[in-house]
């Protein structure tokens, strides 16, 4: 491997090629970062596409029908502790985002794709890849939805969320673990704070309920998250000579805006309808 101030590559392989197929299967079975082919989970799709998989058999089929005659599991402990869990590590997500780049030398108008070996580099690929495995981790997310028959809280939303999240991020620890888009996981890493203190809490059951009347809040703060995210995207094509992929903050832009269209519309369905329900029923 080159010295540690090299740089090892400029640009992800996502250009068109004569041989296309040949190409989609570079791009989906080789990592153009030399720096990740031995991690855990990020050498080949098919450990994680077999992990997806069985996620959506499970909360689609094999959940539901294996709860039907059966009572809700309570998971109080459980979900304490995952919960905890889960606040712990996106604490420690956005503090490497924040020192590995974000909040120390990384340029918010346009941070270059270039993938180094120097420990700071490295850092933020480390940090890219931990976030990757949250992702992973937060499957179970649903799948205590399912053992608990909390089916109302399955939404579209949700299960496009909880799939195409650990899908993307596989390609990002693949080709893009440095450089603008990571601003992403430091974003959601301070959402995720934010949203699994709130889960946390309210396992604690009843007597909690009344303090948690911010639920709506974190919504909104995921809703301004995308809306970031689209505008930061937008740097990209804005900046002159900025040396990172058009194509990539595209997808990055596009995504976010779909996202935001699914959070709006779960935020008018949940929270401005059932409002104005309830005062129209309050008039009847």
């Amino acid at each position: 491997m080159s010295s540690s101030s090299s740089s090892i590559n400029l640009t992800p392989s996502i250009n068109g090629t004569d041989d296309l197929i040949a190409d989609l299967l570079k791009f989906f079975f080789e990592p153009d970062d030399p720096r990740v082919k031995q991690w855990f989970l990020a050498g080949s799709p098919v450990p994680l596409f077999t992990i997806v998989g069985v996620y959506l058999v499970f909360c689609l089929r094999a959940g539901p029908w294996f709860m039907r005659n059966r009572k809700p599991f309570e998971l109080k402990n459980t979900l304490l502790i995952y919960n905890g869990l889960q606040v712990i590590l996106s604490c420690v997500l956005f503090y490497e985002f924040y020192q590995a780049g974000w909040g120390t030398h990384y340029n918010y108008k346009c941070e270059p794709l270039v993938f180094k070996t120097d420990p700071q580099s490295l850092r933020m690929a480390r940090a890219v890849w931990l976030f990757y495995i949250a992702k992973i981790t937060e499957l179970l997310d649903t799948v205590f939805f399912v053992l608990r028959k909390k089916d109302r809280q399955i939404s579209t939303l949700h299960l496009y969320h909880h799939t195409i999240m650990p899908l993307g991020l596989y390609f990002a620890v693949q080709n893009f673990a440095a450089g603008h888009g990571t601003v992403i996981c430091f974003v959601n890493s301070f959402v995720h704070i934010v949203m699994y203190t709130y889960y946390m809490l309210a396992a604690l059951g009843p007597k909690i309920q009344k303090y948690l009347w911010w639920k709506k809040y974190i919504t909104i703060l995921q809703m301004l998250q995308f809306l970031f995210v689209f505008l930061h995207s937008l740097q990209v094509p804005l900046r002159k000579n900025c040396s990172y992929p058009l194509p990539v903050a595209a997808v990055i832009g596009f995504n976010a805006c779909v996202f935001s269209y699914m959070f709006g519309a779960f935020y008018v369905q949940n929270y401005l309808k059932d409002n104005s329900q309830k005062v129209a029923d309050k008039k009847d």
